[in-house]
């Protein structure tokens, strides 16, 4: 009988050793925990787009303040200051009675009134002669300064047409404006020649009408000269040897 239970025993004894623990037999599942680690782990792949949405938005930006900041490659500065220069090298060219107040006083009152009786015919003769070239110089000066107004037009076209194509080409804020600068500068050099222009029309215009007053009182000096002579008085006659009455 002892010999029949020790085989039982020994079998319970192995089967109670090689069994595993009952808690490594089962998987235990926390639904809420799972839950919160999802959650955790949406909110830092949010974070991280966050992160590059912003960074791209800050590239951007940077592009756009670099396009911004860019200077225009085209410049008509030194076209523009070439023709002002010769506008007023034509100005600096004037005929006898130069663009001077002290010139002009000084002249003006030596040729146009200047004239009294004491004066004899060759000094009148002198200084209508004067008063004749300032008035053709002056002309002559309007025409020339007319003609390089009229010059300017085709390269003001040129810088026109060039400066509005950049303007609308333009990449960001600081060529737009640049190109609009240009522009001005270009309106603001025709105004110059149309001042110009008319500043050398009224000098020319200004010369004759102080030649045609001058002339009336040498008229009136000449006339008193004339009148001073002795009157005409009827004489005697000889022709061809005889006498007569």
């Amino acid at each position: 009988m002892r010999y029949r239970l020790i085989p039982a025993v020994m079998i319970i004894a192995f089967t109670v050793s090689s069994s595993p623990p009952a808690q490594a037999q089962w998987a235990v599942y926390d639904g809420a925990n799972h839950v919160q680690n999802v959650l955790i782990a949406a909110r830092t792949l949010q974070q991280i787009d966050n992160q590059i949405t912003s960074l791209a938005n800050e590239a951007q930006m940077l592009v756009n303040q670099g396009r911004n900041l860019a200077s225009l490659p085209l410049s008509t500065l030194s076209t523009l200051q070439s023709t002002i220069s010769q506008t007023t090298a034509l100005l600096a060219q004037a005929q006898n009675i130069a663009y001077s107040v002290q010139s002009v006083e000084q002249q003006y009152q030596q040729a146009y009134s200047s004239v009294s009786s004491s004066m004899s015919d060759s000094a009148l003769f002198s200084q209508a002669q004067t008063r004749w070239q300032n008035s053709v110089g002056g002309f002559e000066d309007a025409l020339k300064l007319q003609a390089r107004v009229v010059g300017n037009i085709l390269s003001d076209s040129s810088a026109m047409t060039q400066l509005v194509s950049a303007s609308q080409s333009s990449t960001g804020a600081l060529q737009a404006a640049q190109a609009g600068n240009q522009l001005l500068a270009l309106q603001s050099r025709q105004l110059s020649d149309i001042q110009a222009e008319l500043a050398a029309n009224g000098r020319a215009t200004a010369l004759q009408q102080a030649r045609d007053a001058a002339t009336e009182a040498e008229s009136d000096v000449q006339y008193q000269h004339f009148s001073q002579h002795d009157a005409y008085m009827p004489g005697t006659v000889s022709m061809f040897g005889g006498s007569g009455n």
